[in-house]
């Protein structure tokens, strides 16, 4: 989830990608503190072939694990991003694998604010979500996403809140 999570809120710095409608943010480059709130319910997308693999008591703990985890819940992480001018000219790929199994489509931009709608199909999973991000200044961004993520039998909802602020322009050892 955390994956997720981070090539979401990555997403605040994205500026042209391919569509020539697109106006980048106008944030800075360099190192980002993001701090994100998500609420989430239902049960995470676990392939078949996955749980296939498993042993029986091995697949009834996870099973047991997942039906536990399946209600509400509400974490909040904060951590250090690097925002390098490619991303603010190509924009990180959307979703949790840096692959061509995500497509991403800006709906909206402006200088101060982006909407974007992004989808993730693989190994039997599938996410689709969207995304708004307001630039507050060029040091600071906040802003929202909703993402369903289902697979097998299993569909898993998230929303998230999140406020980002400009830290340095150098990155040092954070990616």
């Amino acid at each position: 989830m955390k994956t997720i999570l981070l090539a979401l809120i990555l997403t605040f710095a994205a500026g042209a990608w391919a569509a020539d409608k697109v106006q980048p943010m106008n944030v800075k480059t360099g190192l980002w503190e993001v701090t994100a709130t998500t609420t989430r319910a239902g049960t995470p997308p676990i392939p078949p072939e996955y749980l296939a693999r498993l042993t029986p008591e091995q697949r009834a703990k996870a099973e047991e694990r997942m039906k536990a985890n399946s209600g509400e819940k509400t974490i909040t992480n904060t951590y250090k991003s690097c925002v390098t001018k490619d991303d603010l000219e190509n924009g990180p790929k959307w979703g949790p694998k840096q692959d061509d199994a995500c497509t991403r489509t800006v709906v909206s931009s402006t200088g101060t604010k982006m909407e974007l709608h992004g989808k993730c199909e693989y190994e039997n999973r599938k996410w689709d979500g969207t995304m708004l991000i307001e630039a507050l200044s060029t040091e600071s961004a906040k802003g929202s996403t909703k993402m369903t993520a289902s697979g097998g039998n299993n569909t898993m909802n998230a929303n998230s809140t999140f406020t980002a602020k400009w830290l340095a322009p150098e990155c040092g050892e954070t990616k």
